[in-house]
C-alpha cells in the first residue's frame, strides 16, 4: 500500500509546485505588462470591460455615471486614469463621437479632458453562433476577451458592468482588484425553476421542455453551471447590485463574496422627466415601450397584448390607441427582431398602429415620454427597471411584469395610504386587461391618483 501512497504524494507535490511556478510566471507577466500601460506616478488604472460601451441601454448609462464620478474624484485630486474595453470598431475620432453620443442619450457630459483610453478588443460572438451549451460557449468567449484585453492594458482595477463573471479568473490571474456590478445574474434558481417546471420560453425551447429526458439533461447542465458561475463570481472583491432581487440570487450563487455584496441602485434620470406635466392637451392614447430589442425584453409580449386590448376597445380607443416601441439595436441579430415583431404586427392587422423608433437620442425619448398616456414594460424577472421608472417619473401610468425588480422594488403601493403607483401582469390577457382599465377603466381622479403616486414614489 506504502508502495502506491508514496508515489502518488510525489507527484501531487509535483504538481503543486509546477503549478505555483505557472502562476509566479503569469504574475511576473502581467506585472510587467502594468509597468507598460500604467502612466508613472498613477497607481490608480481603472479599466471597465464593456463590449457595447456605445450602445444606449441602462447598462451603459451605469457605466457613464461610474466614469463621471471617477471624473469628479479627479477633478477632487485623486490621481487616476480610466480605460474602457470596447468591441467597436475603432476610428479616428471615435472617443469624441463616444462622448458626444453619451451626453446626448444620457445627459450625461464627459471631459475630453479625462485621460480616458479606449482599448479595442475583438467582438463578442453573436449568441446565434452558440446552438448547444450557449451560457457555458458564451461564458467561455468572454475568458477570451478579458485575456486580449488584460494583455493589451493591464490596470490596478478591473471593473465588470456587463455580468461576464468568467473574466473574473483573468483579472485575477492578473493580480487586479475586481470590481462587479451586477445588473442581472447569468443564471439563476427562477431560471432552473423554469427548466423544472417545463415552461417553454425565450431560453428554454418547446421541444426541451416536452421531454423529461432532456429536461433532466438541462437541469444538470444548469446546476453545473450554476457551480462554476458561484466559483467565479467569488473571486470579486466589491460586488455591486442593481436591486433586492439581484442581490438575493447573487448572495445565494456567490456565497463567498455575499459580505462584499451591496445593492446600489442604477442612475436614473427623474428630476427632468418629473418637470413634464401630468395632465397635458399633448398627452396622446399612446402605449410607451422602452428597452434594447432583446429577447428577454419580450417585445412580443406587447404586440399581442395590444391586439388583444383593442379587440374589447370601445371605437374611439381602437381608432386612437398606439403602440410605441422606442429601443436601439446592438446588432444585425437585433435588428431581425425587430423585423419579425413588424411581421407580427402584420399578422396581427395592427401595424398602423404599432411604430418602431430605433436609436434615437435621449431628447427624442423625452418627447415620447411627455406625449404618452401609458409604459408598457414586459421583461421577466427584469433585474432592476430603468425604463419603468423613467416612465412613471414622466408621468405614465405604468404596467410592468409581475416579478423581479419592478414587483420587489418599484411599482410598490406607497405612502401610508398605500396608494396605487401603477400595474403588475404576467400574461397576455393581464396586459390587455391592465392596459384597457388605464386608457378606459379609470375616472379622471383615479387616473391622475396613480400618476402623481408614481411620480411622487
Amino acid at each position: 500500500m506504502m508502495s502506491l501512497i508514496l508515489p502518488a504524494i510525489k507527484i501531487f507535490v509535483q504538481f503543486l509546485f509546477t503549478a505555483f511556478l505557472v502562476l509566479y510566471a503569469i504574475a511576473l507577466y502581467f506585472e510587467n505588462l502594468r509597468r507598460k500601460s500604467c502612466p508613472e506616478g498613477i497607481d490608480n488604472v481603472i479599466a471597465f470591460f464593456h463590449p457595447h460601451c456605445s450602445a444606449g441601454g441602462g447598462g451603459e448609462r451605469v457605466l457613464w455615471k461610474q466614469i463621471e464620478a471617477l471624473n469628479q474624484l479627479r477633478n477632487n485630486g485623486v490621481k487616476l486614469n480610466i480605460a474602457i474595453y470596447t468591441s467597436d470598431r475603432p476610428s479616428k475620432y471615435y472617443g469624441r463621437e463616444v462622448l458626444r453620443k453619451v451626453n446626448d442619450r444620457f445627459s450625461i457630459s464627459i471631459t475630453e479632458s479625462l485621460p480616458l483610453t479606449f482599448i479595442h478588443i475583438p467582438e463578442k460572438r453573436d449568441a446565434s453562433t452558440f446552438k448547444r451549451f450557449s451560457l457555458m460557449a458564451e461564458s467561455i468567449d468572454t475568458i477570451r476577451l478579458a485575456w486580449f484585453a488584460v494583455n493589451a492594458y493591464t490596470p490596478h482595477v478591473f471593473v465588470d458592468t456587463t455580468g461576464c463573471a468568467f473574466t473574473f479568473i483573468v483579472a485575477k490571474l492578473a493580480r487586479c482588484k475586481i470590481v462587479a456590478y451586477v445588473h442581472y445574474p447569468t443564471i439563476s434558481t427562477d431560471m432552473l425553476s423554469l427548466v423544472w417546471e417545463r415552461r417553454p420560453t425565450y431560453n428554454n425551447a418547446s421541444n426541451i421542455a416536452k421531454s423529461s429526458l432532456t429536461t433532466y439533461l438541462k437541469l444538470v447542465y444548469y446546476v453545473a453551471f450554476a457551480l462554476a458561475y458561484g466559483f467565479m463570481g467569488s473571486l470579486a472583491d466589491l460586488v455591486m447590485v442593481n436591486s433586492t432581487w439581484t442581490f438575493n440570487h447573487i448572495s445565494t450563487l456567490w456565497r463567498v463574496a455575499r459580505r462584499r455584496t451591496h445593492v446600489l441602485y442604477p442612475p436614473c434620470d427623474t428630476e427632468s422627466l418629473r418637470k413634464l406635466p401630468i395632465v397635458s392637451d399633448k398627452r396622446e392614447c399612446m402605449i410607451l415601450s422602452i428597452g434594447q430589442f432583446r429577447p428577454e425584453k419580450d417585445h412580443s409580449l406587447q404586440i399581442r397584448a395590444f391586439a388583444n386590448m383593442r379587440s374589447r376597445a370601445t371605437c374611439n380607443i381602437k381608432r386612437d390607441a398606439k403602440l410605441i416601441l422606442v429601443g436601439s439595436c446592438r446588432g444585425k441579430s437585433d435588428e431581425d427582431r425587430v423585423s419579425k415583431l413588424q411581421e407580427l404586427a402584420r399578422n396581427l392587422g395592427i401595424s398602423d398602429s404599432v411604430e418602431f423608433v430605433l436609436n434615437q437620442p435621449f431628447p427624442v425619448l423625452k418627447d415620447y415620454f411627455s406625449k404618452a398616456s401609458i409604459g408598457i414594460h414586459t421583461m421577466w424577472n427584469e433585474h432592476f427597471g430603468i425604463g419603468v421608472v423613467e416612465m412613471m417619473a414622466a408621468g405614465l401610468i405604468t404596467i410592468a411584469h409581475n416579478s423581479g425588480g419592478p414587483k420587489s422594488d418599484i411599482i410598490t403601493p406607497f405612502g401610508g395610504e398605500r396608494r396605487k403607483t401603477g400595474y403588475l401582469a404576467s400574461s397576455e390577457e393581464e396586459y390587455a386587461k391592465a392596459m384597457y382599465e388605464a386608457l378606459d377603466g379609470l375616472s379622471v381622479v383615479e387616473s391622475l391618483s396613480v400618476r402623481r403616486s408614481a411620480q411622487e414614489s
